[in-house]
């Protein structure tokens, strides 16, 4: 691709989520999810081959989608105050249809099945930006409008993300899934605090980011892609088994890492609201993650298969790759956990 094109798409695909971020307006906001999507749409069909293309089709199509419905809500909306201007007393129709178009955008359940397609016909950073970037946008709206959203419905939404999500990666083999069917629970586990503290959630994405970012560019740093490629990490860089070790724990939300901490907050804060059946989901579900990041954990750390050459050792052979955000990323993934008390007492 054209170093100019690709550096207009990209632009493109950051300024439609800035404004929808900084958006009060609702033509303003459904223009910056257009604009990301079609950016975004470009750049899954980087790579021309029948994976990525069929990867691009399937994300334009489910997003056009709903951005159609979205834009239908906003205009029934608008009948009745007669302005198109995010407020707070949003009609509950409008606002339930609104509701069901973010999070088919999100991919949450049950119209997740997009996520695990897409992400696995895509090459890693597209995964990455598909993951992370595309989410600000819609939760952005969500979090401006989430007084009037209906707090059962979305609650039914989370827990369906989060049993899907979990149950999705126990039998993959490809990482890409995996870190797909992980990104659908961690919507279910973001989206349950919406109504009752936006701020959590907002937090929650944060740390998010932060993980599923970390495991990519580990994920890159070795171009792999199957659970097979993966025990290959001890050979190749002996350096990074315990990184990606570590990082796979934490987005499992095992203590004392850093994954431990929003899932904490998130069942504090649900707890406190008098709900007790939405936390004993989460936390049944939450071992069934925990499962299929520890069996990850086994094959990087303590499965060695044979080399193409005499030695164990391979790293020494060849050119490796390095980035500077993986130091600093690794240590928010591992050690964020001793700074709870402070970020507790936050307003």
């Amino acid at each position: 691709m054209n170093p100019l094109a690709q550096l207009i798409i990209y632009f493109t695909m950051f300024m439609g989520t800035i404004i929808t971020l900084l958006s009060s307006h609702w033509f303003l906001a459904w223009m910056g999810l257009e604009m990301n999507m079609l950016a975004f749409t470009s750049i899954l069909i980087k790579k021309t081959n029948s994976r990525s293309t069929e990867a691009a089709t399937k994300y334009f199509l489910v997003q056009s989608t709903a951005s159609m419905i979205l834009m239908m809500a906003i205009m029934y909306n608008s009948l009745f105050p007669e302005q198109w201007t995010m407020m707070n007393n949003i009609n509950q129709s409008s606002s339930l249809v609104m509701m069901m178009a973010l999070a088919m955008k999100l991919g949450m359940a049950p119209i997740h099945f997009w996520v695990p397609e897409v992400t696995q016909g895509t090459p890693l950073i597209p995964g990455l930006l598909l993951l992370t970037w595309q989410k600000l946008a819609p939760i952005s709206i969500m979090y401006q409008i989430h007084s009037s959203i209906n707090t059962n419905i979305l609650l039914i939404l989370s827990s369906l993300s989060i049993m899907v999500g979990s149950w999705g990666g126990l039998n993959q083999a490809q990482l890409r899934k995996i870190l797909a069917y992980s990104s659908i629970t961690h919507m279910g586990w973001m989206m349950t605090t919406l109504t009752y503290n936006p701020d959590i959630t907002i937090f929650y994405l944060l740390t998010y980011i932060v993980l599923v970012t970390t495991a990519f560019l580990a994920l890159n740093l070795n171009s792999n892609t199957t659970t097979l490629t993966l025990s290959h990490t001890w050979n190749k860089h002996t350096w990074l088994m315990p990184l990606m070790s570590s990082t796979h724990l934490s987005m499992g939300g095992l203590p004392p890492l850093t994954g431990f901490l929003p899932k904490w907050i998130t069942i504090q804060e649900v707890t406190k609201n008098s709900n007790f059946i939405m936390p004993t989901i989460m936390v049944t579900m939450t071992l069934l993650n925990l499962y299929f990041y520890l069996r990850l954990v086994y094959t990087t750390s303590m499965t060695l298969l044979p080399a193409s050459n005499n030695t164990k050792m391979k790293w020494q052979f060849e050119n490796t790759k390095t980035t500077l955000l993986i130091p600093p990323l690794f240590i928010l993934t591992t050690f964020l956990l001793p700074m709870a008390p402070t970020i507790l007492t936050i307003p």
